[in-house]
């Protein structure tokens, strides 16, 4: 099957044209909010274009322009009231394949509530802002216990993780061989310096864990702003197309926080033009069939 991807007209969330091809191809991660100060106070002055709703029609915009047939919207404050509101838009967007959602994993009554919360039919996966937790959260046990008490539902945990979280992540993958764990953003290296190192071994241990795959996504902020381009993401490319191989990477964009150093189209242009070498099941592994697979979606 070869990917060749086409620009679509889209007229409304519910009426959108996609080719029978571009229908493997999935964002496995993007968000919508609709922006407080308050709310989302991680926004900095920096990011000053991240300063305004960002919702269905937006996102149905820009898969139009970047050919891509489905996405999966990811949480973005910790509330289950956030959760909610991205399954009730999943509802009503086709688009919207599957919901990364939040949940009080820690909390006592997590063992009950997350039966519920995994009937919910486009809920695919929980995660939890890791990255701006002390050091060794993921070691804690309140936390761990509700990770056990996920394993019979069939969702997914996104973990949310720094480069010096790497080790942490390897001991709290350890403690659940059973749970499918998906690192989200590459566990974020540190590539505007330049480094790759501890980053890179420790990725290599990581992807040794059968129950792990990988976004590749977020990285660009991670780089440069202005100044990233393919060259200097491809050392960090080739480490985990080298370590998970293509049956356990999933492309994605980080929308619409990736739009302070890239528009949307460009991002997907940059992937296409590293990936063009490689095989047709390869890449249709990539842009599409490890998302559909890992998370399930229908």
């Amino acid at each position: 099957m070869r990917i060749k991807l086409e620009k679509q007209e889209t007229r409304s969330t519910d009426t959108t044209v996609v080719s029978p091809l571009q229908r493997f191809v999935v964002d496995a991660h993007h968000h919508l909010w609709r922006y407080s100060a308050t709310e989302y106070d991680w926004i900095d002055d920096r990011m000053v274009a991240l300063r305004r709703d960002f919702l269905v029609p937006d996102l149905v915009a820009e898969l139009a322009t970047a050919g891509i047939g489905g996405a999966i919207a990811v949480q973005a404050r910790q509330t289950l009231e956030e959760t909610r509101w991205l399954l009730e838009l999943a509802q009503s967007c086709k688009a919207i394949r599957g919901v990364i959602g939040w949940a009080p994993i820690a909390s006592p009554d997590f063992l009950v509530s997350v039966h519920a919360l995994a009937a919910e039919p486009k809920l695919v996966g929980l995660r939890h802002v890791v990255q701006a937790e002390p050091t060794g959260f993921l070691d804690g046990e309140d936390f761990n216990r509700g990770i056990r008490s996920m394993q019979t539902t069939g969702l997914i945990y996104d973990l949310l993780i720094s480069e010096d979280q790497l080790q942490e992540a390897l001991r709290f993958v350890d403690r659940h061989p059973q749970q499918m764990f998906v690192v989200d953003h590459v566990a974020k290296p540190k590539i505007a310096a330049r480094e790759i190192e501890p980053w890179r071994t420790l990725m290599r241990e990581l992807s040794r864990r059968s129950n792990v795959c990988c976004k590749i996504s977020g990285m660009v902020t991670e780089d440069s702003w202005s100044l990233w381009s393919i060259e200097s993401l491809r050392p960090y490319l080739d480490v985990v197309v080298e370590a998970f191989g293509a049956n356990r990477l999933m492309a994605g964009s980080d929308w619409p926080v990736c739009l302070v150093a890239t528009g949307y189209a460009r991002w997907w242009n940059v992937l296409r033009s590293y990936f063009a070498g490689f095989s047709e099941d390869e890449r249709a592994e990539i842009f599409g069939a490890t998302a559909i697979r890992t998370y399930n979606l229908k």
